[in-house]
């Protein structure tokens, strides 16, 4: 039996597409519309950041270029956060913020660790 230090890469990869999935998601709700939901208006502060949660999810979600995509949405997290979540309270259990907490900070590691083995950024670096 393998000791569980050699499945980090692979829980690596697990990490960013599941955090991906959920990101991409939101956007796709607040751009598209699905599932079923009627988004903000087009050119709002909501819907801009539904635009980066679409396009760069799903470059994370695949692998590609995913440094710099979490890196920006990152940003994009903690931006949210100070300006929705913070000014309603200190305490992100109180002010809704945990989400966008969350997510920064995995965006941010992701950012630094890479994509993982199951990348697109790997195949291409096999290359």
């Amino acid at each position: 039996m393998q000791p569980v230090e050699n499945y980090r890469p692979l829980a690596l990869s697990a990490l960013r597409i599941v955090t991906a999935l959920v990101i991409f998601s939101y956007g796709l709700q607040k751009i598209v519309g699905f599932p079923a939901v009627q988004g903000p208006p087009v050119g709002s502060l909501p819907w801009i950041a539904g635009v980066f949660e679409l396009v760069l999810g799903f470059l994370v979600l695949i692998g590609l270029k995913t440094r710099i995509a979490a890196f920006v949405l990152s940003g994009v997290m903690a931006f949210a956060y100070f300006l929705a979540h913070a000014p309603q309270n200190f305490f992100p259990a109180q002010n809704g913020g945990v989400a966008a907490i969350l997510f920064s900070f995995i965006f941010l590691y992701l950012s630094v660790a890479g994509a993982g083995p199951v990348s697109v950024d790997e195949m291409d670096r096999r290359k």
